[in-house]
């Protein structure tokens, strides 16, 4: 079974958890968490069918994309034991394909985003030296204006200075200084509530292909086009 919408009861139930973040309350409203999960599962595998119409995706199912609702607050200052939101991650099949999807879900801060969360240091190296010889193919991509219209400018985690190798003076520094690659897109409530969610959700997904198209090629082949996989 699979939904096109969230009903509002998911949001609301964030809203408990958020004034009640105690493990004692969450035990004795399970039920009430395991209904409104039900939902967002549903509503996860009517995106996933959606996705597969379009990309090649490692995850099974809709439901085997959503991330828990109980914290890891081993390593955080933060002890709360529940997350006050509802996320989930796509990852794209084989070692062609590139990139990762990722949706999050409250009210007042819903958005999908895509692109490179965590890139090692072979491939930063790699995106880094496509940067500096195609930057103006960098700049076509993101300037489009679909592009421009869906995800306005590449975010993510920057150096403050300019990149061991590289001028500082260099006409894309702003792009070389990326240490992240990641396009994202907000949704207002109206939209989230929205009857047709889903299907809002996965058209943006669909506009990150150009850029996920071009880092696939960076990191999958060398300067000659051949690939080093």
């Amino acid at each position: 079974m699979s939904s096109e919408f969230l009903p509002k009861s998911v949001f609301d139930f964030l809203n408990l958890v958020e004034k009640n973040n105690n493990r004692e309350w969450f035990a004795e409203n399970k039920n009430t968490y395991l209904n409104e999960l039900q939902n967002v599962i549903s509503f996860s595998e009517n995106l996933f069918k959606k996705m597969q119409n379009h990309d090649m995706l490692e995850n099974q199912s809709g439901k085997s994309c959503l991330h828990r609702i109980y914290k890891d607050t081993r390593f955080s200052k933060d002890k709360l034991p529940y997350k006050t939101n509802w996320s989930g991650s796509f990852k794209r099949a084989t070692k062609e394909k590139r990139g990762g999807y990722y949706f999050h879900l409250e009210l007042g801060n819903s958005y999908i985003a895509g692109g490179f969360f965590n890139p090692n240091s072979e491939d930063l190296k790699r995106i880094r030296q496509d940067i500096d010889y195609n930057y103006e193919e960098w700049y076509s991509i993101l300037n489009s204006d679909e592009n421009k219209a869906t995800f306005g400018e590449l975010s993510g985690s920057k150096l403050t200075t300019s990149p061991k190798g590289f001028d500082k003076e260099h006409i894309a520094i702003d792009l070389l200084r990326h240490k992240q690659f990641i396009l994202k897109h907000r949704f207002t409530d109206k939209e989230v509530l929205s009857t047709n969610f889903s299907t809002l959700i996965n058209e943006s997904f669909k506009k990150l292909r150009p850029f996920f198209d071009h880092m696939s090629e960076i990191l999958t082949t060398d300067a000659n086009g051949i690939s080093i996989l």
